[in-house]
């Protein structure tokens, strides 16, 4: 426990970051700054810019809100700080002062340390997309021994990485719609040969997606030949592999699951897509799209969905929280598991949330419970041994 009231935790809610889903996490940081702190919880915001840059102290979360600042913080926050968390893990859970300028020598380049701005007990990563949803943020944390929030290394890389979890996946004997991967190098040096590759396997329409985005940034419907090559060119804007999946004419079912080694599945909800599917702006910016939550499916189904969630949680080795999303044909009734999100969006009313308080987990538990899994899964490892 740090330094403070006694038996108070100090958790830092990180947030922001260098994404395309960078605003969805200032959404999602929000609610969790607002809903976490009480008197067994005071939360220390931590943002990162959309250049990289972690700062803290002060408003944070408005510094990051009022819009980029690629050189300078923002004058109306003038508390706010850089800072850096070391992964050294003699230094666990200290978030540093870290001087604007570095001194750079013959010798060696040198960055001034001030004292800790902070203890910190655990990490709440609230941070979707590339450089925070993938490993890459996970892994700094394993390095540094500090407990945090939501699925590890393995599960959140495998999670970030549609092609390479719909392997997993296919190995667990879960099931998969058609799909085909593709080089953004095959693409670009051949792509009537890539396009071969897709009409081969699949039939239209198809789904293109960057394998290692979210929100549905760069993914297209295509309906016919003529549109294959601008979405294709779209998903290599994003991602240097590409996925081409089966399209169906699906109803979208999704379920939250929440623990560690114990895993609990809430009641599915249904996504029903203001446009044709449920891209970007359908989940953003119209809010037109309809939430159906318990889903309006067979008890049978619904039992379904949440063995097949928690099936698919433990074949990535998740911890924590994911939202499991499934398509279901609406003409065989064919049931296609279609991803794990590990870190899905955080506010109370995104899709996660809900169907845990549809369950009777309201949002502030929900938070407090994951808190207390990073605790438990820390706790955990701290068992392996790694010497001989």
């Amino acid at each position: 426990m740090s330094e403070g009231q006694p038996g108070r935790l100090r958790v830092g809610v990180l947030f922001g970051g260098r994404s395309a889903e960078h605003d969805v996490s200032l959404a999602s940081a929000r609610a969790v700054i607002d809903n976490l702190q009480g008197d067994d919880i005071e939360v220390i915001p931590i943002g990162i810019t959309r250049e990289g840059r972690w700062i803290a102290g002060g408003d944070t979360w408005q510094a990051l809100a009022s819009g980029p600042q690629p050189s300078a913080l923002n004058p109306a926050t003038p508390e706010v700080e850089a800072v850096t968390m070391t992964p050294d893990p003699t230094q666990s859970g200290k978030l540093l002062r870290l001087e604007a300028s570095s001194r750079i020598t013959r010798h060696a380049s040198s960055t001034t340390h001030h004292p800790p701005l902070r203890d910190l007990d655990v990490i709440f990563p609230v941070l979707h997309g590339t450089y925070g949803e993938d490993g890459t943020v996970q892994g700094l944390l394993e390095l540094a021994d500090v407990p945090y929030v939501g699925c590890g290394v393995l599960a959140s890389s495998v999670g970030m990485d549609k092609a390479v979890m719909k392997a997993v996946f296919r190995a667990a004997g879960l099931p998969v719609l058609p799909y085909v991967t593709l080089l953004r190098r095959d693409w670009q040096t051949d792509p009537d040969a890539a396009i071969g590759q897709v009409e081969a396997a699949l039939r239209y329409p198809v789904f293109v997606k960057p394998a290692n985005l979210g929100s549905s940034v760069g993914i297209s419907k295509v309906q016919r030949r003529e549109e294959l090559a601008p979405a294709l060119d779209l998903a290599a804007d994003y991602d240097r592999k590409i996925v081409v999946e089966q399209g169906i004419p699906a109803r979208e079912i999704e379920v939250s699951v929440l623990g560690n080694d114990e895993v609990e599945a809430s009641a599915p909800g249904e996504v029903v897509p203001s446009n044709e599917w449920y891209d970007y702006a359908a989940k953003y910016l119209d809010g037109e799209s309809a939430i159906l939550i318990p889903a309006p499916i067979p008890a049978e189904t619904a039992a379904t969905v949440q063995r097949l969630a928690v099936k698919a949680f433990r074949a990535v080795d998740g911890s924590g929280l994911s939202r499991v999303d499934f398509l279901l044909d609406r003409e065989t009734g064919e049931l296609w598991l279609n991803e794990v999100n590990t870190m899905p969006g955080f506010t109370p009313i995104s899709m996660y949330a809900k169907m845990w308080a549809a369950s009777g987990v309201g949002y502030g538990e929900l938070c407090r419970r994951l808190v207390h899994l990073a605790l438990e899964r820390h706790a955990d490892r701290q068992q392996n041994r790694t010497t001989r």
